[in-house]
């Protein structure tokens, strides 16, 4: 599977944006999505993931309420909806796909994994 992520950009604190994985190559809805993403000096942390129906999701504290992950098998997309963004929500966010059966919040869970898009929100 080639992940490739896009919809970052500069937005000022309250804001939203919308970010963007597209899938190509194996079966995508065959495999659960996640989102991540990676500060300046910090670890990468989990956001939100998604099974391969879209019927079951899970959010990272910080962003529950804030941020909606979805999918659409028929285009082979995956996006995270980004409302009420703080300035502790800048990062690189990176979109990765799972075999497995469940979703997950561990990234040695995700088998492939897209290059990151940088979200930068301005206080």
């Amino acid at each position: 599977v080639q992940l490739q992520a896009s919809g970052g950009g500069l937005v000022q604190a309250g804001g939203s944006l919308r970010l963007s994985c597209a899938a190509s190559g194996r079966t995508f809805r065959g495999y659960a999505m996640g989102w991540f993403r990676q500060a300046p000096g910090k670890e990468r942390e989990f956001v939100a993931s998604i099974n391969w129906s879209g019927g079951t999701t899970d959010y990272a504290d910080s962003v529950k309420g804030r941020f909606t992950i979805s999918r659409d098998n028929a285009k082979n997309t995956v996006s995270l909806q980004m409302n009420s963004l703080k300035p502790e929500d800048t990062a690189e966010y990176y979109c990765a796909a799972s075999s497995r059966y469940s979703i997950s919040r561990i990234s040695n869970s995700y088998d492939y994994w897209g290059q990151g898009t940088l979200v930068t929100v301005s206080s």
